[in-house]
């Protein structure tokens, strides 16, 4: 029967957000109820409750998350009850265009749940990026889980189902970082962090860190940069030459997502370096550059999509890795929170003083 559980929702755009009763269903054919152990609080869940997203209001908000698996529904085969997983938004279709192509990387067909869950009058729910896991319960596809080792911190591994896949898939996964080359990344909140963790677990060895903000470059010095650069004192494209013998980097990774930054990290690379744009821009932005300079530059420019990853693939290597000491995912859970704290964290999110809030369920 349905189950009532407890979850944090956003009903209008910049309207502070809710702890409600929710209604989720039985799991039918494909689908997965589970038990969310913690849940990352992600920008993308502040986007959703600002409208960035859409207008799609009410909003369960939540994506980035551990869980263990409490029901399955029929043709379920990939996870058992009882299973620990992460959960992902990147659930494979295996018959697109892509998967078809051997990129299930990009796969353009992903799957969510059917049904839908509900606020207890009834009203339909839109759950973040098809997970909507600030909840006790929620209602996930099959395959936006991927089962992992118990014996792992919750907390940091679950922030692999976003923002630090993308940062560590930026550099491992689209930048194709490789030992001994320079990676220079240009933002270093939650995701660019992460990318500076991806350049040294895939063997960087000059990896040079790009903020304003002297706390974060710091933290970036902790997670593997072994320089940094404050851009409110320095240009950080003569500075990136300077630190790699006037070359520019092989590889530099955007994780801000404006054209100042693009700029930036376009003419800070080597001659056929690589272009990473992982953050995220806004509609109205526009770029312009000499198309000159892209044929002289060479190289290539890369989008980075939820870092490229597989996560049937990349998850569970990446969880071995922090086992082992080589990725510190513990770095990036700046606080432990409960699920009436979220708007809390939202606030600091803000004024740029955590890495990671974590609810804990």
């Amino acid at each position: 029967m349905p189950h009532k559980v407890k979850a944090v929702i956003s009903r209008a755009k910049d309207a502070p957000v809710e702890v409600v009763n929710i209604i989720v269903p039985d799991p039918g054919p494909g689908e997965v109820i589970v038990d969310v152990l913690t849940a990352g609080v992600c920008h993308t869940d502040l986007h959703y409750k600002l409208g960035g997203i859409g207008n799609d209001y009410p909003y369960l908000l939540g994506h980035e998350s551990t869980a263990v698996v409490s029901q399955i529904g029929e043709n379920v085969t990939n996870v058992a009850v009882g299973d620990r997983v992460i959960l992902n938004w990147r659930a494979v279709c295996g018959q697109c265009r892509a998967c078809a192509k051997g990129q299930a990387q990009y796969c353009f067909n992903t799957a969510n749940a059917t049904q839908k869950m509900t606020l207890e009058d009834g009203t339909e729910l839109s759950p973040a990026l098809g997970i909507g896991s600030f909840a006790e319960k929620t209602l996930v596809a099959a395959g936006q889980c991927t089962k992992v080792d118990e014996d792992a911190d919750a907390a940091a591994v679950g922030l692999l189902g976003c923002g630090v896949m993308a940062g560590i898939g930026a550099a491992i996964n689209t930048g194709e970082v490789k030992r001994g080359e320079s990676v220079a990344v240009i933002g270093c909140g939650g995701v660019g962090v992460a990318a500076i963790a991806g350049a040294k677990l895939a063997g960087a060895t000059t990896i040079i860190a790009v903020d304003l903000n002297p706390t974060k470059l710091e933290t970036a010095k902790q997670l593997g940069a072994t320089h940094t650069i404050d851009s409110s004192k320095s240009d950080p494209v003569e500075a990136i030459k300077e630190l790699t013998g006037g070359f520019g980097a092989d590889v530099v990774i955007d994780a801000v997502g404006r054209p100042e930054t693009y700029k930036q990290a376009f003419y800070a690379r080597d001659l056929a370096g690589r272009v990473v744009l992982v953050g995220v821009p806004t509609p109205e932005m526009k770029l312009e550059l000499p198309l000159l300079d892209v044929f002289g530059h060479g190289g290539s420019l890369k989008s980075s999509w939820y870092g490229d990853c597989l996560p049937s693939r990349d998850f569970p290597m990446l969880v071995e890795q922090y086992k082992q000491g080589n990725l510190d995912l513990d770095a990036f859970v700046t606080e432990r929170i409960k699920l009436d704290e979220i708007e809390a964290a939202f606030d600091k999110m803000h004024e740029g003083t955590v890495l990671r809030s974590v609810v804990e369920l």
